[in-house]
């Protein structure tokens, strides 16, 4: 179909990963226990070796050129994050912070979203009496934590998804290519 753009080029790298696996798997088998003088099987190494090498230069050269010239659309982005209950476990965490067992906050926002689905609602539409209608504890901040962005930024520890940290992550990225 000439109107869609598939990452074909994306896909094919991510497929690489089992081929990438594959030739660990096979170097870490070789490798095991082996006795303290050279061996003849260490020969086999070479070929998972140079495939490995070769696939990676391949991989990040693509993956290089997609990065290049991709093109973000926040809007749709923004679009796509609403309506799929992805900010269900941020609901169930908070009501653990609040003082419920995690089964209990799980049975609970799991009834929330078959009420949703049931009334063509998303978590993020229902008011503060609907929520409390479900549990006492729910407060104006579980109307903010609804929200993907609020879920998003929640993420704030090394490595997380959160505004900082990215940006904390993209800067040691930059850090270590301008180094080699």
């Amino acid at each position: 179909m000439p109107q869609k753009k598939n990452p074909d080029a994306a896909e094919l790298i991510r497929g690489k990963t089992g081929r990438v696996y594959g030739n660990l798997i096979n170097l870490l088998t070789m490798m095991k226990a082996l006795p303290l003088a050279y061996n003849h099987d260490m020969q086999e190494d070479k070929e998972p070796l140079f495939d490995t090498v070769a696939t990676l230069e391949t991989s990040l050269f693509l993956m290089s050129k997609i990065i290049e010239t991709m093109q973000i659309n926040k809007e749709k982005i923004e679009k796509s994050t609403k309506g799929d209950f992805s900010t269900a476990t941020e609901l169930a965490d908070y009501l653990v912070k609040k003082g419920l067992s995690f089964r209990e906050a799980h049975k609970l926002v799991g009834g929330m979203v078959i009420y949703c689905l049931e009334n063509k609602k998303i978590l993020e539409d229902l008011t503060l009496s609907e929520l409390k209608s479900f549990h006492r504890n729910f407060n104006e901040k579980a109307l903010e934590i609804l929200k993907p962005q609020s879920a998003v930024e929640a993420k704030n520890s090394y490595g997380g998804t959160s505004l900082k940290r990215v940006k904390e992550s993209i800067q040691k990225a930059k850090k270590i290519l301008e180094e080699k």
